[in-house]
């Protein structure tokens, strides 16, 4: 497996087997993850949920995030469609706070993301439709469940919005009326 490091948040591309039988590849491996934690000085972790999403092109996930003792961790990767998946550093502490990745995953690239606890998650369905399975590190929390504004000026998030072909962008009630990101940053909602 090939990764990337995006400032700890990593971008997994596994090795895959094709031949004119279609492909394989190992889509997860404890050991193996937990080597590449380790290498980049990172906690090894152990999941213990998995979750399957399904949307239609312009809907807009997030962006999501759990307070200690319930942070999430969440290895994420799309089966079906395509997605822009973003992380974001909400550490406080890290040289990397307020710092945002984004990376196409989607089922011809196997590409995974790993979102830390810690960070904030959430993706945008550029395909027709998609299928987002992602395990986490915790349980869903609603007392420590949060959320900030998908286009908070701040954070500047470069959402491949030209991809959506004429679709509008799509939120959930809970993710439109989502705090920004100085807000939160000011009422110390990050820890």
């Amino acid at each position: 497996m090939q990764f990337e490091n995006l400032g700890d948040a990593l971008l997994l591309t596994p090795r895959v087997f094709t031949d004119e039988r279609g492909f394989f590849f190992e889509s997860w491996n404890q050991q193996s993850f937990n080597e590449l934690l380790s290498a980049n000085s990172q906690s090894v972790v152990e999941f213990l949920q998995d979750n399957h999403s399904r949307s239609c092109r312009g809907v807009l996930r997030g962006l999501h995030y759990q307070l200690p003792p319930h942070a999430q961790g969440k290895l994420v990767r799309c089966v079906d469609g395509e997605i822009y998946d973003v992380a974001i550093d909400l550490r406080s502490n890290s040289r990397g706070f307020g710092q945002w990745h984004g990376s196409i995953l989607s089922a011809a690239n196997h590409k995974q993301l790993w979102v830390p606890p810690g960070f904030a998650h959430g993706f945008l369905t550029i395909s027709e439709h998609a299928e987002v399975l992602y395990k986490t590190t915790d349980f869903w929390n609603r007392n420590s469940e949060r959320a900030i504004r998908w286009d908070d000026p701040k954070l500047a998030i470069n959402w491949p919005l030209e991809k959506l072909q004429g679709a509008r962008v799509q939120l959930s009630e809970k993710d439109a009326t989502a705090p920004l990101f100085t807000a939160l940053q000011e009422a110390d909602l990050f820890k």
